[in-house]
């Protein structure tokens, strides 16, 4: 079954082209023109990713995020015109996994949707981690603390990962950086510091005092040898 593509853009223009491009490439699309009804589509078709501008009728996307956020991990590509590097950080702050400004190329379009989805998908041999009260599983991209599962983007949760199976070891933002968004990065160093303060959030007792991601001045980040504790 073709993968559904909840498409939020008050262009119709610009969603009528990107709905093509992606049932072309063998995507199903749902197109919705302001937040308030890309809202409700969202909760009734459960798309499988989310195509969002920024600057829609009713609910900007940023607030549509923030309440998609509080319910799913669907991943969410923001496509807008607004391209200064404040509105990127902010864009993945509040939960955003990808973000394309406009003018963009259909073909780059179809490309980040795919490695998007790639990602979230993919399954894993690799064990379920154990690191205090935190359970991570690779192979569900699932996380729980104390019992509880934890809702997590498909970025935090490849950072969050990336560094829980690699406890003790000290990675600095441009590592980080590239293992989270590759080389095809549309960020700075800030944005790596909005993951931490994301994952901090859910998964720290004490966000101010964290026990799991820790920060070495200076150098980076680290996942603490909890193994040890």
């Amino acid at each position: 079954m073709a993968a559904k593509i909840l498409i939020v853009e008050d262009d119709r223009h610009i969603a009528e082209l990107v709905a093509k491009n992606l049932e072309a490439a063998g995507f199903s699309c749902v197109q919705t023109h302001d937040g308030i009804t890309a809202l409700h589509e969202f909760e009734n078709r459960q798309p499988a990713l989310v195509i969002l501008d920024l600057m829609i009728p009713r609910m900007d996307g940023l607030e549509f995020t923030r309440r998609v956020r509080k319910v799913s991990s669907v991943p969410i590509l923001m496509l807008t015109a607004r391209s200064s590097e404040g509105d990127k950080v902010l864009g993945f702050e509040i939960g955003a996994d990808d973000y394309l400004t406009k003018p963009f190329s259909t073909r780059e379009l179809v490309a980040r949707v795919r490695a998007l989805l790639r990602r979230t998908n993919k399954s894993s041999s690799e064990d379920v981690l154990t690191c205090g009260d935190l359970r991570i599983d690779p192979g569900r991209r699932e996380v729980e603390r104390q019992g509880k599962k934890v809702e997590i983007t498909t970025l935090e949760f490849d950072l969050l990962y990336f560094l829980a199976t690699r406890p003790g070891r000290v990675y600095s933002r441009e590592a980080l950086m590239e293992h989270v968004w590759g080389e095809e990065r549309v960020v700075d160093v800030r944005s790596i510091d909005s993951l931490i303060s994301r994952l901090r959030r859910k998964l720290e007792p004490d966000p101010a005092a964290p026990v799991y991601i820790q920060t070495v001045w200076g150098a980076g980040y680290r996942f603490a040898d909890v193994f040890e504790q």
